[in-house]
C-alpha cells in the first residue's frame, strides 16, 4: 500500500450550493461534481456563482473523470465552464446516471458544446478511473437517478453520499440501496463524506408519495386556476401534480423554459407518466374554464426571470394572474432565497391571488434527510473517517456531533472548509496545506474574479446613485474656463435640495481653484481633487455617498 488519497472540496462547505469535490490518488484525479450557486443579494448584477476550480485548470491532464451525481444546478450546473477550461486538449469522461446525463447533455447543448464524451452508469456497475474503481450506488432524492460515488483505490473506498434520503417508499418505488451501503460497510469504508443539510431536523423526512394525495386535497378545495410551482428539476413532483390535476377532471400547462424541457426529458426516459389529452399549451390556457385547470411553473425561489415572478409583476405574455387563483408553493426556499421570495409572495397578494406554502399544508417533503437517516448513513457504512459535506458550518458541526453520538472517534471527524484537503494515508488523517479556493462570478456572457471594488461600485450606485462632474480647465494653468456641468441619476432626496445643484457647481469652481494656486496640471490629479472635494462636499449636505465620477476636458 503507497500513497495518500486526498479529498478536496472546492465547494459545497459553509456553504448551500456550488458542490464540487476533487478526489485524488497517486496523482490521478476524479471530480465529483461541478455545481453552482445564485447570487446573493449583494452581488449586484451577477447571474452565477461557480467554485473556484483553479486546481483543476492547473491539473487538468490528471483528471481521469468526471462523475454527477445528480441533475440539479448546485452539482452539475457549472460543467460547461468547467469543460471550457479544461479541455478540448483534456476532456475526460463524464459519468451519471440516464436522466442526469440527459439533462446535462441538453444544458452542454445550450453552451455549443456538443462533442463531450458523456457516459450513462447504472448503479451497481463499475468502470476504472485510472487508480480508481468508480461505482454508483443508488440514492433516494428529489430527483430520479440520483446516486452516491463509491471511489476505491489501494488505500480503501471513499463514499461521496450527493443529496440523499432513506425514503421507503419513493414514487418511482426504487429506494436506496440500502444493502450496498451496508456491504460498502462490512467491506471497510475509509472514509464518508456526507450530506449535512437537514441534521438539524430531528427525526425522518416524510415520503415524497405522501405529498401526492395532500396535493389533491388542497386541489379540491380550490375554485379557480391553480398554480403549482415548484423546481423543474422535480421530476416526481410534476408527477404527482399531474395525477391530483386528472383525479380532479382539470387540464395541465407547463409554463416555464425549464419546466417543458425536464418535463420532455423525463418522459421520453419513462420518468413521467401523463396521460393523452391532460395537457395544452401555454397559449391555450385562456380556452378552459378556471376551474378546469392547473399550470405547473417555475419560480419557486423567486428568480428575477422566472416563469411566477412575472406573473407576480404582471409580465408573463401567456398568464396574467387575477382574483380568485391559487397559487401553491410545491418548495421550501433555498436559504438565502428567503426575501424573495417572500416579496413574490406578496406581490401575488396584491394582485388579488390566494397562496397557499408548506406552511399551511404538507405539500412539500425535503429531498434530504432528516438526523435520524444521516445516523442511519454512519451505521450502514460504518467509516473509519467521517467528512461532513453539503452544508453551511453550522450544519456541518452538527453532523460531526451527530457522528460522535453514534460511536465515530472524535479525532476521525473532520470539519473541513472550501480548499482545505483531507490527506489519508497509512499512518491516519489530518488536513493539509489549503489549496485555492472560493468563486467565481458570471456577468453575462464573461466570468471570472469580479473585483471587490467593482461589486463595491454597484452596491453604491444602487443605495446612493452616481454624480458625473464634467470639468473643462485650460492647458495653460488648470483654471476653469466654462461653466461645470453636472449630471446625476440615483441620487435619493435631491430633488429637496433647491438650489443644491449650483452649489456643487461652485464646489467644483473651488477645487478647481486651489488645484491651480497649487500649480497642479495633470490631468489626474485634477480629477482625484476634484473626486475627494465633490464627494466631501455632498456627503456633508447629504450624508450619503453616491458615486463621484469626475471628467477633466483640457482645451
Amino acid at each position: 500500500m503507497s500513497g495518500a488519497l486526498r479529498v478536496l472540496p472546492l465547494g459545497g462547505l459553509g456553504e448551500i450550493g456550488k458542490n464540487m469535490t476533487v478526489v485524488e490518488y497517486d496523482d490521478r484525479i476524479v471530480v465529483v461534481d461541478t455545481g453552482l450557486m445564485f447570487p446573493a443579494p449583494d452581488q449586484l448584477g451577477i447571474d452565477l456563482v461557480l467554485p473556484d476550480f483553479t486546481y483543476l485548470r492547473e491539473r487538468a491532464e490528471d483528471i481521469e473523470a468526471i462523475v454527477l451525481t445528480h441533475g440539479h444546478e448546485d452539482h452539475v450546473g457549472a460543467l460547461p465552464f468547467v469543460l471550457r477550461e479544461i479541455g478540448p486538449r483534456a476532456t475526460p469522461p463524464i459519468y451519471g446516471g440516464p436522466l442526469t446525463v440527459a439533462m446535462v447533455r441538453s444544458k452542454l447543448d445550450e453552451h455549443r458544446l456538443r462533442d463531450v464524451p458523456l457516459e450513462e452508469l447504472a448503479p451497481g456497475d463499475q468502470v476504472d478511473a485510472g487508480p480508481f474503481g468508480l461505482e454508483l450506488v443508488k440514492m433516494a432524492h428529489s430527483i430520479p437517478d440520483s446516486c452516491g460515488v463509491a471511489l476505491t483505490c489501494e488505500l480503501g473506498t471513499a463514499l461521496v453520499t450527493g443529496d440523499y434520503k432513506f425514503d421507503q417508499t419513493p414514487v418511482d418505488g426504487v429506494p436506496a440501496d440500502v444493502s450496498r451501503l451496508a456491504e460498502l460497510g462490512r467491506e471497510g469504508l475509509l472514509v464518508l463524506c456526507g450530506d449535512s443539510t437537514n441534521v438539524d431536523r430531528p427525526g425522518i423526512a416524510v415520503s415524497e408519495s405522501s405529498v401526492g394525495p395532500h396535493l389533491e386535497e388542497v386541489f379540491g378545495r380550490c375554485e379557480g386556476r391553480i398554480v403549482v410551482t415548484s423546481f423543474a428539476s422535480n421530476i416526481h413532483r410534476v408527477q404527482q401534480v399531474v395525477d391530483a390535476a386528472g383525479a380532479l377532471g382539470r387540464k395541465v400547462a407547463l409554463v416555464g423554459r425549464s419546466m417543458r424541457k425536464n418535463v420532455n426529458i423525463g418522459r421520453q426516459l419513462g420518468h413521467i407518466d401523463i396521460p393523452e389529452g391532460i395537457l395544452v399549451g401555454v397559449r391555450e390556457i385562456e380556452d378552459f374554464p378556471d376551474h378546469k385547470l392547473v399550470a405547473i411553473s417555475t419560480g419557486s425561489q423567486g428568480e428575477p426571470l422566472s416563469a411566477l415572478r412575472r406573473m407576480a409583476h404582471g409580465d408573463h405574455p401567456q398568464l396574467e394572474l387575477r382574483e380568485g387563483d391559487t397559487v401553491i408553493f410545491s418548495a421550501t426556499p433555498i436559504p438565502g432565497n428567503e426575501r424573495a421570495v417572500n416579496e413574490t409572495i406578496d406581490r401575488i397578494y396584491q394582485l388579488g391571488a390566494n397562496v397557499i406554502t408548506a406552511r399551511d399544508a404538507p405539500i412539500h417533503a425535503s429531498g434530504h434527510g432528516y438526523a435520524e437517516e444521516l445516523k442511519l448513513m454512519i451505521n450502514l457504512t460504518s467509516p473509519r473517517y467521517v467528512f461532513p459535506f453539503h452544508g453551511d458550518h453550522r450544519r456541518l458541526r452538527l453532523h460531526g456531533q451527530l457522528a460522535e453520538a453514534v460511536g465515530i472517534d472524535p479525532e476521525a471527524v473532520f470539519r473541513g472548509e472550501n480548499g482545505l484537503p483531507l490527506e489519508i494515508d497509512g499512518h491516519g488523517a489530518r488536513f493539509v496545506e489549503p489549496e485555492q479556493a472560493g468563486m467565481i462570478f458570471v456577468d453575462g456572457v464573461d466570468f471570472g474574479d469580479i473585483e471587490d471594488v467593482a461589486l463595491r461600485d454597484r452596491r453604491t450606485l444602487s443605495a446612493d446613485g452616481i454624480f458625473i462632474v464634467v470639468a473643462t480647465v485650460s492647458g495653460q494653468d488648470g483654471s476653469s474656463v466654462a461653466q461645470p456641468e453636472i449630471i446625476f441619476r440615483g441620487v435619493p432626496f435631491l430633488e429637496t435640495e433647491d438650489g443644491f445643484v449650483e452649489e456643487i457647481r461652485g464646489a467644483v469652481e473651488e477645487s478647481l481653484d486651489r488645484s491651480a494656486r497649487d500649480d497642479i496640471s495633470e490631468i489626474s490629479l485634477l480629477q482625484d481633487h476634484l473626486h475627494d472635494d465633490v464627494a466631501k462636499f455632498v456627503y456633508d449636505r447629504l450624508k450619503r455617498r453616491p458615486l463621484v465620477l469626475p471628467v477633466v476636458v483640457e482645451v
